[in-house]
């Protein structure tokens, strides 16, 4: 499954076509503290970063990569993706976590980066904020956030 067996064979990891599977924030949270290469790559949005907030990885002595999967406001696909990121993280054996607000992006991004070689590409499943809850409402229902893990607001 990938070459760095180490991670997808110590966490619990769910299948996904495309990339090396997803994974909870929990255990994002754990391989984030457990493996020093690792690294959580945040795919929303400059204004989302802003408003809504970041996962503080300060306890793991890590900060989120910040790249932006669609470009705000046209929200269409970033082009430099896989470009841009390729150039920060050159080891394709490092263990990159993709996050989105609910885990949609943050998948087509995990794709990508394995398509571009990179053997251990996780997504984190309900993303920062998670689905919607019964008041239609983000951020209670699962993901980062409900889950408890650190973040903080820019």
């Amino acid at each position: 499954m990938t070459k760095d067996n180490r991670i997808v064979g110590t966490y619990e990891v769910s299948p996904a076509a495309g990339y090396a599977g997803d994974v909870t924030p929990q255990t994002a949270w754990k391989i984030l503290n457990e493996n020093k290469d690792a690294a959580l790559v945040d795919v929303r949005t400059r204004p989302e970063w802003t408003y809504v907030g970041l996962p503080d990885l300060s306890p793991a002595g890590k900060k989120p990569a910040l790249l932006e999967w669609q470009v705000f406001p046209s929200m269409q696909p970033n082009p430099e993706f896989v470009t841009a990121l390729s150039g920060a993280v050159t080891d394709k054996d490092t263990p990159l976590l993709f996050l989105c607000r609910s885990g949609v992006r943050s998948a087509a991004a995990a794709k990508a980066m394995a398509a571009a070689g990179y053997s251990t590409c996780l997504n984190v499943v309900d993303g920062f904020e998670g689905p919607l809850d019964a008041q239609a409402k983000r951020g209670t229902a699962g993901g980062w956030k409900a889950a408890g893990l650190p973040w903080r607001q820019t």
